[in-house]
Order: structure tokens, then C-alpha cells, then sequence
């Protein structure tokens, strides 16, 4: 039985539906815009197709929106869930693995697994919670940067494809933070439309149907090591536990327990159609945890069924959006990602070097992951943490 803990706050206020409703949508709206190029990049560079990349787009839409609705439902708590954006960013990082796409996508099922296993296993949640925040997070800001870095290159590359996209982000970072990257991502629709209107082209039909592509899985070691492995620390340290802790700042107590079931069942069933993590939101979640839900904090779970609702519209238009991906013009695409992870790569890079006596191995950490290194087919995420883990160890035992 899932149980709810919150308070009333306005009580005195009358209730007014169309607040959180509202929220719900500008939810989903930022979330998916602001990122889902992030997830269809690393699930090209892991060596999905463009119809199975689709597939995967819209299988994480489905499962993040019954995700929602399920546990807000349930809970009386708004909560919402998400892909792990982190997650796709490393998948960018990894490239292509030995085994094939049939590989990933066992090891999307192997981090289902120990989602799964966190949540009725508290001893994997200690085993997790023991590598320090330093290290996780700075290898997640070593697989950020050279994604970060693609809206410098496309200016050099395709000046009149990025610029717009560029300037337009830059302008609404100002004017309504929130908006500047589902913007961009617009005048990058716009880019991609007016040169295909200049070539004369056309887009069949049949392309922008949403389906599903199904992988039977496979597992291989360098997928369980270079890919599982720092999917499942990634996601855990930079979407679930900074979940938890956006919703206690608003006065929700999450159920960990039943949140870990439902994403990682939800993981399970987007694995096979080529979806790679569903985990609870973090940075969104404040949008429909928050007061831009409404006054009366236990009516804002229909913020989270708005968002649920929301994820399944957005999933019909998931061919769509990967189209789009497909036909944009070179360094276009990339630059809308790389924005999208800026706030998420200078974050990471603060909670890395905050702790001086974590810097050098958190410097080590970052540098092995940033290289993109792999060896004996194991990516390069995998090396920079047990570098800096062992770096660790060396300056730091026999001390106090």
C-alpha cells in the first residue's frame, strides 16, 4: 500500500483545477523539448537506427507517462518521472558497443534489473549510496563536456544553421530561462523545414507514424561494464536521488520503495523497444511540485496526472521529433543538445570540486571520462570511475 505524507498550505483558498492541470502540461512541454534530442543522439551512438531510435522515443513516452499518472494517483503526491537525460548523455559519450544495438538493449534491461533490486534491496541502495557524489558527478560532467561542446564546433562547422538556434537560446536564457532550450529546439525546426522547402524535398507519410521497433536482447560483458554499470550509478546519483530531495524541499515524503518499482518496471517494458532508463524527475520536478501547481499543496497532484497525460500525447508525435533529427542539417542537432546540458554539465562540475579533499580524484575522474577512452571494450564512463576510485584510495588511506 503506497501512502501519502503532505500538508495543506492555503487552506483558505478556493480550489482552482486548471492551475495544476496547467502545470502538468508546461511540465511535460519542457521536459520532453528540452531533451529528448539529448536521448535520440545517444541512442544513435550506441547503434540504434533511425526507426529504432524513434521506437525508443516513444516507448520512454508511454512508460514516463503511465509512470506519472500511477504514482501520483496513487500517492496524492505529485510526482513525476522522466528519462534519464544523464543517461542518454552517456550513451553519446560510449558509442558503438561490441554485440551490437542487441547488446544496449540487455543492458537496458540489466539496469531495469537493479532499479528494480534497489528498491527491495536496501543493501544495493547502501552499496550505491557509498561511491562518493564527487566521483559520480564528475564523471557525469567528464561525459557532458564534449557534447557541451558542440554548439562552439557548429559555429564553426554550419555558422548559418547554429547561429539561429544559438541566439535564440541565448535571447530566452534571459527573458524565460525555462523556455530558452525547448526555443532553440524550435528555431532548429525552423532550420531543418526551411532547407528542406529550399531542396524541393518531401518526407513520406509513413515516416512520422509513431511504431515500435522490438530487439531481442543480448549481454555481453563490455555492455554490462561500459554500459549498465554507469547508466545505473548515472541515474541513480543524478536523476532519482536528487528526485527525492526537489520533493522534500516542497514538503513531499517520496516513497522509495514503490517509486523504484514502477520505474524500474517501466525501464523494463521501454527496454526491448529501445528505451534506456525511466527514473524519477529531478530538475522538472520542480515545475509541478511547486507553487505554479497552486496554493493548496494536496490538490498538486494532478499536476502529476496533467504530466502523465501530457507524455502520452507527446508520444503520438515521437516519429516526428526523430525525424526532424534525421533530416537536420550537420552540427543543427548536436548544438540544441549541447545547450540542453549546459546547466546540467556546470552543475555536475561544482558538486565535483566542491569537496577539496575530493578534488584530485574527482579531477582524475573527469579527465579519464572527458578522454572517451575505451579499452578492452569497455567505455570510457566505467575507466574514469575506477581510476578516480583507486586515485581515492591511494591519497586517502591511513589518513583520517
Amino acid at each position: 500500500m503506497i501512502r501519502a505524507t503532505h500538508t495543506r498550505d492555503g487552506a483558505g483558498d478556493a480550489p482552482d483545477a486548471a492551475r495544476p492541470i496547467l502545470a502538468g502540461v508546461v511540465t511535460a512541454l519542457v521536459g520532453y523539448t528540452s531533451s529528448f534530442a539529448v536521448v535520440l543522439t545517444g541512442l544513435a551512438a550506441v547503434g540504434a537506427t533511425p526507426g529504432q531510435a524513434a521506437s525508443g522515443l516513444l516507448a520512454l513516452s508511454l512508460t514516463m507517462g503511465l509512470a506519472c499518472i500511477l504514482l501520483s494517483w496513487r500517492t496524492r503526491m505529485p510526482i513525476t518521472v522522466a528519462w534519464s537525460t544523464p543517461g542518454a548523455a552517456l550513451l553519446a559519450a560510449t558509442g558503438s558497443m561490441e554485440g551490437g544495438w542487441a547488446a544496449v538493449v540487455g543492458a537496458f534491461l540489466v539496469v531495469a534489473l537493479l532499479i528494480l533490486l534497489t528498491g527491495v534491496w536496501p543493501l544495493l541502495g547502501s552499496i550505491v549510496a557509498r561511491i562518493p557524489p564527487s566521483l559520480a558527478q564528475a564523471m557525469l560532467a567528464g561525459v557532458l563536456l564534449p557534447l557541451c561542446l558542440a554548439p562552439v564546433t557548429g559555429l564553426v562547422a554550419n555558422p548559418w544553421g547554429v547561429l539561429p538556434v544559438v541566439l535564440t537560446w541565448l535571447v530566452f536564457a534571459r527573458l524565460a530561462p525555462r523556455w530558452a532550450v525547448p526555443l532553440a529546439f524550435a528555431a532548429a525546426a525552423i532550420v531543418v523545414i526551411a532547407g528542406l522547402a529550399a531542396e524541393g524535398a518531401s518526407v513520406p507519410a509513413a515516416a512520422l507514424l509513431p511504431h515500435v521497433e522490438l530487439t531481442v536482447p543480448t549481454v555481453t560483458v563490455g555492455s554490462l561494464i561500459g554500459i549498465a554499470l554507469p547508466l545505473y550509478i548515472v541515474t541513480m546519483a543524478s536523476q532519482n536521488v536528487p528526485g527525492v530531495a526537489v520533493m522534500q524541499s516542497f514538503g513531499y515524503r517520496v516513497p522509495w520503495r514503490p517509486a523504484m518499482l514502477v520505474t524500474g518496471v517501466a525501464t523494463a517494458l521501454a527496454a526491448p523497444a529501445g528505451g534506456h532508463a525511466v527514473n524519477l524527475a529531478a530538475i522538472s520536478a520542480a515545475l509541478a511540485a511547486g507553487p505554479d501547481a497552486g496554493p493548496d499543496r494536496t490538490r498538486r497532484w494532478i499536476a502529476g496526472v496533467s504530466t502523465g497525460v501530457s507524455y502520452l500525447v507527446l508520444a503520438a508525435a515521437a516519429s516526428v521529433f526523430a525525424t526532424l533529427v534525421v533530416l537536420a542539417p550537420a552540427a543543427v542537432i548536436p548544438a540544441v543538445a549541447g545547450l540542453a546540458l549546459l546547466g546540467a554539465f556546470g552543475s555536475a562540475v561544482q558538486q565535483a570540486i566542491d569537496d577539496p579533499g575530493e578534488r584530485m580524484p574527482a579531477v582524475v575522474t573527469f579527465l579519464v571520462a572527458a578522454s572517451g577512452v575505451s579499452f578492452l571494450g569497455v567505455s570510457a564512463a566505467f575507466w574514469a570511475l575506477a581510476a578516480g576510485l583507486l586515485v581515492r584510495v591511494v591519497l586517502h588511506t591511513g589518513r583520517r
